[in-house]
């Protein structure tokens, strides 16, 4: 008799396993997909909610932004990050969309997200194709800048001055522009007194030049 209904026991197993075993097979790896996406994101930066996913949406996982007009964040010196959203925060530096993020962080969620983001590894969006020409002349201006004096000899940033290697394209001359206009200003003030005299084809290919340099 109990091997009767261990054998019944077998055979309802092996119809349902007949019947739901590809969804079953499914749904596990759906189950260890989320389970080890969940280590993966609390290893990253503890517990969700975490202070950086409202960065993800624009500057991209991990600060690797893959859209030209966000800057990536990965790589920036945390001096550099914390100064930035101290200017937002202050309304020295004018966006819609950081000031009022930049508002609510303590000094210490400004010092985690700087620090974090400063540690991250470098990813540039290899979409970017520059075109030759204005990629040889952002080359030739960028040397005529010395902008190796502040940025640093790879154009990686250091302390209070960002990483221009690698940046988007769009956001790099956006910016230029908004320093040649004095809507935007530096510690030193050498970035306003440099911009404004270049044109805007000038700065868009520093832009360009910038952009295609490697982010190592």
């Amino acid at each position: 008799m109990k091997r009767k209904i261990v054998l019944g026991g077998v055979a309802v197993v092996a119809i349902l396993l007949g019947l739901y075993g590809r969804d079953l097979l499914d749904l596990y790896r759906l189950q260890s997909y989320i389970s080890a996406s969940t280590e993966a994101y609390e290893a990253d930066g503890g517990p969700w909610p975490q202070l950086t996913d409202v960065c993800t949406g624009c500057h991209g996982t991990k600060g690797s932004s893959q859209h030209q007009r966000y800057p990536s964040l990965a790589g920036q010196p945390a001096p550099y990050l914390a100064a930035q959203l101290h200017n937002f925060a202050s309304g020295q530096r004018i966006n819609p969309n950081m000031a009022p993020l930049a508002m609510t962080l303590s000094q210490e969620e400004i010092d985690r997200l700087a620090n974090y983001y400063a540690k991250q590894p470098l990813s540039r969006d290899s979409s970017f194709q520059p075109e030759p020409g204005l990629r040889d002349k952002g080359q030739k201006l960028v040397a005529a800048g010395g902008c190796v004096a502040c940025h640093g000899e790879r154009l990686m940033g250091r302390e209070q001055f960002p990483r221009l290697a690698g940046q988007g394209s769009d956001y790099l001359r956006v910016q230029l522009d908004a320093f040649a206009d004095g809507r935007r200003k530096d510690l030193t003030g050498a970035m306003g007194a440099i911009a404004a005299t270049l044109s805007a084809d000038e700065r868009k290919a520093i832009a360009s030049y910038l952009t295609s340099l490697p982010a190592q």
